[in-house]
């Protein structure tokens, strides 16, 4: 084995595993995101609609996450995969599943940190991610290979038992893993990290999982859910209505430069006292937050009421013309539940204006073409986005990125 392979034995060699706390653009930085995501949480008040908003931001990070990891999956795919109509082609419904998988591991994380009880920086929770991921796979999908060649099964939960490269980059020996990860959790979950620092050592944990490479396959999407998890767990998720994949996957270029540069030996004696340099953890650091802040503030401009009534009463002036009938008065109650989130059926027969014969034509109308739900034949009605509102009600929520292969 080589000389380098056998640095990555000692756990000193993921030092340090927090940038300068002092840096002024990273603490300011985090205060701007605190405020920007206590704003978001005021935009929507209605829990139904939360609700909705943050099941279509799940939607995103698999979309994202697919792109990250060189496969592309339309909303609408995504959308029929929920309903298990996948597609033909097989990489398609591959693609799919992948999708699928990714939604449904989240909804069972978040279920599992609202008990309680979690330890969000353990082996055992990142192996639980995996796990949950990875067994919603058919088998078929359980292989990694080698940049030689070599399949590995990949077993879920499991961390490797072999050796890898990524890019220029080579992980700590498997051998070495459960003392990387032990130092993983003990480092990130000091009580001696501020609130104040903790969005710092949240993105700093995200590079140093990175490094780490625990698991064979599937550590990007393990890596970006666990960040996620720590981002409800530390209540900075805004009640789940951002998400920091998409804006990971519109710099996918500078994401991966950045986790390489923080990879780099120490240049020098200001570069830290660690064995990984400390200006390029600080800098990863910094594109991390950025983004964050950037995705959350893009995501307020969305979410205020009154631009996201307008672009419903758009929707249906311009983009539903092949209603013939009743358009005008299914835009009242579309727009009525963006406020509201539900409505009893007989108030949503006040707000068309109509009697109840036709107010009962008109709530079937959007029950079928998707505009509203219901839990019941006789329930409340529920705003719903569907796919085919996407691009009016929320505009570039889903951008078309080119697709690369994972590196």
């Amino acid at each position: 084995m080589s000389e380098e392979k056998a640095v990555f034995r000692d756990v000193a060699a993921i030092e340090p595993l927090l940038p300068d706390l002092r840096r002024a653009d990273l603490a300011e930085l985090s205060q701007k995101i605190t405020l920007a995501v206590g704003e978001l949480r005021g935009f929507v008040h209605a829990p139904v609609v939360r609700e909705k908003i943050a099941a279509l931001v799940r939607e995103m990070n698999c979309y994202y996450s697919n792109l990250i990891e060189g496969h592309k999956t339309l909303p609408r795919d995504i959308e029929r995969a929920q309903h298990a109509d996948f597609a033909k082609d097989q990489k398609q419904k591959e693609n799919q599943l992948l999708a699928v998988a990714h939604i449904q591991t989240e909804e069972a994380m978040l279920t599992h940190l609202r008990k309680g009880g979690v330890d969000v920086y353990s082996p055992e929770f990142l192996c639980w991610i995996h796990s949950d991921f990875y067994r919603r796979l058919p088998e078929s999908m359980h292989v990694s290979k080698t940049k030689a060649g070599k399949e590995y099964r990949i077993v879920p939960g499991q961390p490797r038992d072999y050796m890898v490269d990524v890019g220029p980059h080579t992980p700590p020996d498997f051998a070495a893993l459960p003392a990387f990860l032990d130092r993983f959790r003990e480092a990130y979950s000091s009580p001696e990290i501020l609130a104040t620092d903790r969005l710092v050592a949240i993105a700093a944990a995200h590079q140093r999982l990175a490094w780490i490479h625990p698991f064979g396959d599937g550590n990007g999407r393990v890596a970006r859910l666990h960040s996620h998890a720590l981002l409800q767990h530390h209540d900075l998720d805004g009640h789940g209505m951002w998400t920091l994949s998409r804006g990971l996957a519109r710099a996918r270029q500078a994401y991966y430069n950045r986790l390489h540069e923080a990879d780099q030996p120490r240049r020098n004696d200001y570069d830290g006292r660690g064995s990984l340099s400390e200006r390029g953890l600080s800098e990863f650091c910094r594109f991390f937050l950025e983004t964050i802040l950037d995705q959350v503030t893009f995501m307020g401009g969305l979410l205020k009421l009154p631009d996201l009534r307008t672009r419903v009463e758009r929707h249906f002036t311009y983009e539903s013309l092949h209603l013939k009938k009743y358009r005008e008065e299914l835009m009242r109650i579309v727009r009525a539940l963006v406020d509201e989130g539900e409505l009893t059926r007989e108030r949503a027969s006040e707000i068309t204006g109509k009697g109840r014969t036709i107010a009962v034509e008109i709530i079937k109308l959007g029950l079928k073409e998707g505009y509203i739900e219901s839990p019941s034949a006789k329930g409340k009605l529920r705003i719903a986005f569907p796919a085919k509102v996407l691009p009016s009600y929320f505009p570039n929520l889903f951008i078309d990125l080119p697709v690369e292969q994972e590196k």
